[in-house]
């Protein structure tokens, strides 16, 4: 305990009221979301707006190009989803579908990881661009009601731990923290709302 006591108080935790009222609103969408509820796409629109601001001062210019289309895909899953079924039901894909979808990510990742590489001073490139690249599939799959989403979510959330502590960005990465649990938890509240054709 006394080891652990000391490491947490020679980290200099960088926790900001901006930051911490992003978390709030993150952690608001992420749980209705794991819910199916519509409101989850206006705590999106709120906690990416912060976000944008505050991955491009991080120097996470993946990341702030991913936020930027998270607000994008947060007005299109409202209204996806307000024009779909009043009951929320979700669907699954093949596994050669995933196998697509992995493979194709995996290309456009390093793509975009070695772009920045050589023409920015991005930190974390290619993990940085894993995040993004997969982020945004998963996000598709969250619009689409697709069960399978949580589990790219399970991944990079677990990756993104790592990038946001590594920027000093602490709290961030107990957010990332606290959205896999919500992602393991999701995927079983999904799993009840399947719709089996």
């Amino acid at each position: 305990m006394e080891e652990i006591s000391l490491f947490l108080n020679s980290i200099d935790f960088n926790w900001s009221w901006i930051e911490t009222v992003a978390v709030a609103f993150s952690i608001s969408y992420v749980v209705l979301a794991a819910k199916g509820n519509i409101w989850c796409w206006f705590f999106a629109i709120l906690s990416v707006s912060i976000y944008i601001f505050l991955c491009y001062e991080a120097k996470l210019f993946a990341e702030t190009i991913l936020q930027i289309f998270y607000l994008i895909m947060a007005f299109i899953g409202y209204f996806t989803w307000i024009n779909s079924n009043k009951k929320f039901t979700a669907k699954q894909l093949s596994i050669s579908n995933h196998i697509l979808i992995i493979f194709s990510g995996a290309i456009i990742t390093f793509l975009i990881g070695f772009y920045l590489a050589t023409y920015t001073e991005a930190k974390m490139p290619i993990i940085d661009s894993f995040t993004t690249c997969f982020s945004i599939i998963a996000t598709f799959l969250v619009i689409k009601k697709i069960l399978e989403n949580w589990i790219y979510w399970i991944i990079i959330d677990l990756v993104s731990i790592y990038i946001y502590f590594s920027r000093d960005l602490h709290l961030t990465s107990l957010l990332f923290l606290v959205y896999t649990v919500i992602a393991i938890i999701g995927y079983f509240n999904w799993k009840k709302k399947l719709q089996y054709d």
